[in-house]
């Protein structure tokens, strides 16, 4: 008899476009490949009858034009085919919270299984060193590789914090519905009613919608200490910039431009290192000064 096939999420079971719809519910007789159970099942639950084949043949040997739901991707040749279930992007998403799930599950691997956030934390910043250095040589190969990588860790961390105690749990979908919400706050220019915006007025928006969220006591708290010296002191000085803060007395470039400027700091670094000083450590301490001498000047101020 005439098969039509209908393909089907494996990832997504019940999820079918319109055209699915439509050949699913016309009352053929409906069959289902092995891999095309779980939409059967959803089918069932439906009040559907949904008989289970093999194969094409197989369904072909049932009486009426039959409809036969089939994995997406798997071929179907010599039948008609309705696009049935056209996943959206990001799809493939599920597979890796799926894969994470069961190499921390009973069964999966030791090593996945007895990780923390603690002993997971060096990787992190590890993969994201690795992505920075992809992109900087623009390697979209290595791009892709590497931010997979961060992809992994940020999964593996939020697997880890869901099998967490009362007061510490949260799961990979509390971590994209916060940033989900955040991105909508933080551009009603797009998603509310804002009204349109320039680049500099989305990023003083942007600025004036974090500081209400924070509700910060410091203007160096959420900056993070454990970046290089020199991305912690450029942050430090932009925020001490915005609040109207003291800043360090700007040293005179006589240098004309980005390259040239890394030509000194590289001299500089060389020229420290031949006396035996480490050219990070003595930044990170100017900078953690400067840290503090934010802080003062903040308190004093809120003190009036």
């Amino acid at each position: 008899m005439p098969v039509t096939a209908v393909p089907v999420s494996t990832r997504l079971p019940g999820l079918l476009s319109p055209a699915g719809w439509r050949a699913v519910s016309a009352g053929r007789p409906l069959a289902a490949l092995p891999g095309a159970a779980g939409t059967a099942d959803v089918l069932r639950g439906e009040g559907m009858t949904v008989a289970e084949v093999p194969d094409l043949a197989a369904a072909a040997e049932l009486e009426g034009d039959v409809v036969l739901l089939v994995p997406a991707g798997e071929p179907v040749p010599g039948v008609e085919t309705v696009d049935g279930a056209p996943e959206p992007p990001g799809a493939r998403l599920l597979d890796v919270v799926a894969v994470m799930d069961r190499l921390r599950s009973p069964g999966g691997c030791p090593w996945d299984a007895e990780q923390t956030h603690a002993s997971l934390r060096g990787y992190l910043l590890e993969e994201a060193h690795e992505a920075y250095d992809a992109i900087v040589d623009d390697d979209p190969v290595g791009m892709r590789e590497e931010l997979g990588d961060v992809l992994l860790q940020v999964v593996f961390h939020a697997r880890v914090a869901a099998e967490a105690g009362a007061g510490r749990r949260f799961d990979v979908d509390d971590v994209a519905g916060d940033l989900v919400d955040k991105l909508v706050r933080r551009h009603p220019h797009v998603f509310g009613d804002a009204g349109p915006r320039d680049v500099q007025q989305v990023e003083v928006g942007w600025e004036e919608i974090k500081k209400a969220e924070k509700q910060r006591r410091s203007p160096t708290e959420g900056v993070s200490r454990s970046q290089p010296a020199a991305s912690w002191g450029a942050a430090l000085v932009r925020r001490a910039g915005r609040a109207a803060l003291p800043t360090p007395a700007p040293a005179e470039l006589t240098v004309g431009s980005p390259e040239e400027l890394g030509e000194r700091l590289l001299a500089v670094v060389a020229a420290a290192e031949a006396r035996g000083w480490d050219a990070e450590d003595a930044l990170r301490e100017a900078v953690r000064r400067y840290a503090g001498e934010l802080d003062a000047a903040a308190e004093e101020r809120a003190r009036g």
